[in-house]
């Protein structure tokens, strides 16, 4: 994309003038303020006083301890079918409460009709069928990319299925399933864009990214000069410009020429190319390799091994049906789940 004349990037004109511009804008602000419907009946009173909330703090020092020491984040809990504190309060609510994305396209997304649905929707569908022995008893909240961690630690929801990177930083604070998808980090931007890729092609040029996401700390470590940081610490300034509470934030921000390329997952970059014919994922390939997991509350060892459990069956079958339904067509390639790897101890 070219400068315009004060050295600032061009609006995009892929959405056919200024009137499609801003019809797609309030479709993306109504997915963005919409309240998220639940299925079925609303959740009862009290559901955040969960045994979720109540596990000993000396249980997740024990589990921080030995995430210390990390060599093996995808590293999980062995599969297991039985029950256990977490699970045995889930079955007496009768509703398992998962943290979800509504605005990520093919993983989990809003319809126009209100429906909610997309590849870490049927999954989370597939863990209360186990588990409660109905897809439908769920109760879904749509959690901020930077509320994940609180949601689980404050006992909001049960479980996190929102295209959540493993890694060692985060199993300090989070317990996570096996892997369920392989993807990595890339660079999205204008099809016209200067830009090739995560190298130099960025110096000097506004990045978005989401608060608390493996994208912001892949720049913290080599930004290749990139401007990601919000100016405002003290007190002035947008903060939210170019470090943003949900990731979808980082398109309409680039729709609008506000920044110039978003660093993201290569799993949800392509869903959004597939949306919008003006911007493409640079570079070829991901610049990182990184693998989603359900995330738990730290201590919650049943419903982890259970949700294990879950994955060894989906892995069978139900993960490639879902893959050919809802990633295929942007993510084509993949013949496989990633294989699941598990602790000793």
């Amino acid at each position: 994309m070219g400068d315009t004349a004060e050295g600032k990037p061009g609006r995009l004109r892929g959405w056919g003038g200024v009137a499609a511009m801003a019809a797609m804008c309030a479709v993306t602000a109504s997915l963005l303020l919409s309240p998220l419907p639940h299925s079925g009946s609303r959740p009862v009173d009290g559901a955040r006083d969960t045994t979720a909330a109540r596990i000993p703090s000396a249980v997740a020092d024990g589990a921080a301890e030995k995430a210390a020491d990390c060599t093996d984040p995808e590293a999980s809990l062995p599969a297991s079918a039985s029950g256990g504190p977490a699970i045995d309060a889930i079955r007496q609510r009768g509703k398992l409460v998962v943290g979800v994305d509504q605005n990520s396209y093919r993983w989990g997304y809003r319809r126009a009709d209100g429906t909610l649905e997309g590849f870490d929707i049927d999954l989370a569908r597939a863990v209360a069928a186990d588990i409660l022995g109905d897809k439908d008893a769920i109760i879904f909240r749509a959690v901020p990319t930077n509320q994940r961690i609180p949601a689980l630690e404050n006992g909001t929801v049960d479980l996190v299925v929102r295209t959540m990177t493993i890694n060692c930083a985060r199993i300090k604070q989070v317990a996570f399933s096996t892997a369920y998808f392989q993807t990595g980090q890339q660079v999205l931007a204008p099809k016209g864009s200067p830009i090739t890729g995560y190298n130099s092609t960025l110096a000097d040029r506004r990045v978005c990214t989401a608060e608390g996401s493996t994208a912001y700390e892949a720049l913290e470590k080599k930004s290749y000069g990139a401007v990601f940081k919000d100016e405002g610490d003290g007190g002035e300034g947008d903060k939210d410009r170019l470090t943003v509470p949900n990731q979808l934030d980082c398109l309409v921000r680039l729709q609008l020429g506000e920044v110039d390329a978003v660093v993201t997952d290569a799993a949800l970059a392509a869903g959004q190319a597939a949306q919008d014919p003006a911007i493409e994922l640079k570079g070829g390939k991901p610049f990182t390799t990184e693998f989603y997991g359900v995330a738990a509350k730290l201590g919650n060892d049943d419903l982890v091994r259970r949700v294990n459990k879950v994955l060894d069956d989906y892995r069978r079958g139900p993960w490639m049906a879902a893959y050919d339904k809802w990633l295929a067509a942007d993510l084509p390639g993949i013949t496989a789940p990633p294989t699941p790897r598990y602790r000793n101890d």
